[in-house]
């Protein structure tokens, strides 16, 4: 979670320097009533984490009667997690909500593609083209297939909430003081960025990433911080104008979303507060083991308010090559960035500052490209790569393999 948040804001982020790792699971921040207390992760309950109590889907439902904004945090590439955010909906739709689904996923300028698959207009493929899914998220349509048809079926509306992720970079490198006014119409009215418990864990997520260890300068950090929280709020401001607009009494809107946007109610939440007055609500998914086997028994209480016990981390059902990159200003070239030790990637012999011109004999001319012709590769195949390396073309290969963990 922590590199998917890092990756998202920027093409690529230094952390800063902090005189020792906080375990962000364990912060004494958030809910005064929460924070010094620690809330039990159980599989495959869900734990309410004002008491401690396990309870079902429909008994968290009937928990939320008088609240109409719910968050459902998410890491992008568990299924696990996604099942559980299909859960919520379905358990709000048989509780008799109007259940309206807010997503992060989009930004709301690509509302029109939404609302085609709303109606009906689109066919799977087609919506995903229209809409520009493997450009605007890229991570593969069928970790969120089963959420889309069924919103659909059911004939529940879906929002993008997010705002076109270049608005959030010029946040980043120039300041809301030097947004063309172009840009400056396309973030809330107002974002707050003066949270030291929000910048606290901003911190923590990322402390300890091998690659993410170098310092940076005050004026860096807080570019990074005002770009979180213009993502956070631009989503906030969004979806809540999305529920005054388009809800009713009985309405609930779910905002699908990224665990680390809702961790606490530093995020979203809170930037949510400033145009919303009534009862919200936080629901985080959490495996009971991390990737290499050790036990997540219990989170500080104040995490969220609802923690949904989910199955140890494991490898992504689909396959990715690991890298990070970034574009030029017509999304050409691909450079990549990143390249973690234990990657794919590295394993393929890729290096930072090489420039993908092609997989599999198709022009990479943007990252959708990329993305799309990925989500056509499962486990056990292989992805052939040119990539130009110092102005010279290199052929690179990438075996598509999981590792063993390490004993």
């Amino acid at each position: 979670m922590r590199r998917l948040m890092a990756l998202a804001l920027t093409s690529v982020f230094l952390a800063p320097a902090v005189a020792a790792a906080e375990d962000h699971w364990k912060l004494p921040i958030g809910d005064p009533a929460r924070r010094d207390k620690q809330a039990p992760v159980v599989l495959d309950a869900i734990t309410d984490a004002r008491t401690g109590t396990s309870i079902t889907p429909a008994e968290l439902a009937a928990r939320l009667d008088d609240v109409q904004v719910v968050f459902v945090g998410e890491s992008h590439t568990d299924i696990n997690f996604h099942n559980a955010q299909l859960q919520v909906i379905q358990a709000l739709q048989r509780r008799g909500r109007d259940v309206l689904i807010g997503l992060e996923m989009y930004p709301y300028t690509e509302q029109a593609g939404l609302d085609r698959w709303n109606a009906g207009r689109l066919s799977e493929e087609e919506f995903l083209v229209t809409s520009q899914w493997y450009k605007n998220w890229g991570y593969h349509w069928l970790y969120y297939r089963d959420i889309f048809v069924h919103a659909r079926a059911a004939g529940m509306k879906m929002y993008g909430v997010n705002t076109p992720r270049e608005i959030v970079g010029a946040v980043r490198k120039k300041g809301f003081q030097n947004l063309t006014p172009e840009e400056a119409a396309r973030i809330p009215p107002k974002v707050d960025v003066s949270d030291e418990e929000h910048k606290r864990l901003f911190r923590a997520f990322f402390a300890g990433e091998e690659s993410m260890m170098h310092t940076m300068s005050a004026a860096m950090f807080d570019g990074m911080f005002a770009a979180q929280c213009t993502w956070d709020a631009s989503m906030a401001y969004n979806a809540v104008n999305a529920l005054k607009t388009f809800g009713g009494p009985k309405s609930v809107m779910v905002v699908l979303i990224g665990s680390g946007h809702v961790a606490y109610g530093l995020g979203i939440q809170r930037q949510a507060a400033l145009w919303y007055e009534g009862r919200m609500a936080s629901i985080v998914p959490i495996s009971v083991a991390d990737a290499k086997g050790v036990p997540r028994t219990s989170v500080q209480a104040s995490y969220a308010d609802y923690l949904w016990g989910m199955p140890a981390d494991g490898d992504p059902i689909y396959p990715s090559i690991g890298f990070s990159t970034r574009t030029g200003k017509g999304e050409f070239p691909i450079e990549v960035i990143d390249v973690p030790k234990d990657s794919i990637a590295a394993a393929a012999g890729f290096a930072v500052g090489d420039v993908l011109q092609a997989m599999d004999g198709q022009p990479l001319k943007d990252r959708e490209t990329l993305n799309r012709l990925m989500a056509q590769k499962r486990w056990s195949d292989a992805a052939d790569f040119s990539v130009l390396r110092g102005g010279q073309p290199v052929p690179i290969t990438a075996f598509l393999r999981r590792t063993t963990p390490a004993k």
